[in-house]
């Protein structure tokens, strides 16, 4: 009796170890499955499937197209942000993209006679921006006017007619939920040899009102089908890591 009770009271304490080793280990599985979780991309429909590893990656959670506009208003419409806009941020974003113009116009690709357009262009820095290097035809478009400078309007539909504009400059594709018809929609507006400005994040967004992730140059560039790329550079936009520059061709293939 007394071997059995010794042999019990062994056995006790491997129970109680082997117990802790299998509940170690699943909590270490439990916290690197979260780890992968929390890391992984977000997913969603991708576009330009036929891309090898796509790159541009739309993010879901949007019920429907109406959805996603509200979306956007309730960024666009923020009193708290508008505010700052117009204030704190206006004459330093103004700052920055007059550098930006400046330095284009001295590449040739923007001139005083250029009928600009800047897409999702909110309070309108960039316009004002290019009248005040002398570009004084440009308007912006925007979900929520703001007079004179912004008109309103949705860009995956811009309300102008075909080959109207010499330049388009937008610092918004992250927030297109249709890429395919935000770059459509610039080619149609832009004339033959007209130049489109693109200010991009070339990384996974934080900015929970980006519609799409992007992830390498290569699926856009291939969704202006209809222009050649010039060049791609990188910038400091506010949050935006690249520039990239398009001439759209005399005869384009319509997306």
């Amino acid at each position: 009796m007394k071997d059995v009770a010794n042999q019990s009271r062994s056995i006790i304490p491997k129970c109680y170890f082997l117990s802790f080793i299998l509940s170690l280990s699943f909590l270490i599985f439990l916290s690197l499955k979260s780890t992968i979780l929390m890391n992984k991309p977000i997913t969603g429909p991708t576009v330009n499937d036929d891309v090898s590893g796509s790159t541009i990656v739309i993010r879901s959670g949007y019920t429907s197209y109406d959805n996603y506009i509200q979306h956007q208003l309730r960024k666009t419409n923020n009193p708290k942000l508008r505010k700052i806009w117009t204030t704190r941020d206006w004459d330093r974003k103004i700052r920055v993209f007059t550098q930006f113009f400046m330095d284009l116009k001295h590449k040739n690709l923007l001139s005083n006679s250029s009928k600009a357009l800047c897409v999702g262009a909110r309070v309108g820095q960039e316009v004002e921006a290019l009248k005040r290097v002398g570009v004084w035809d440009s308007i912006g478009l925007d979900l929520v006017p703001y007079p004179p400078l912004v008109i309103q309007g949705d860009f995956h539909s811009q309300p102008f007619d075909k080959e109207t504009f010499d330049f388009e400059f937008s610092n918004v594709f992250d927030h297109a939920l249709y890429p395919k018809k935000f770059v459509g929609e610039i080619q149609r507006t832009l004339k033959a040899g007209g130049i489109c400005v693109l200010h991009v994040a070339v990384s996974r967004r934080s900015d929970k009102y980006s519609a799409n992730d992007l992830f390498s140059l290569e699926p856009l560039i291939k969704l202006f089908n209809g222009s050649e790329l010039i060049y791609s550079r990188k910038v400091d936009g506010f949050g935006l890591d690249t520039e990239i520059v398009f001439r759209k061709k005399n005869t384009i293939q319509w997306l």
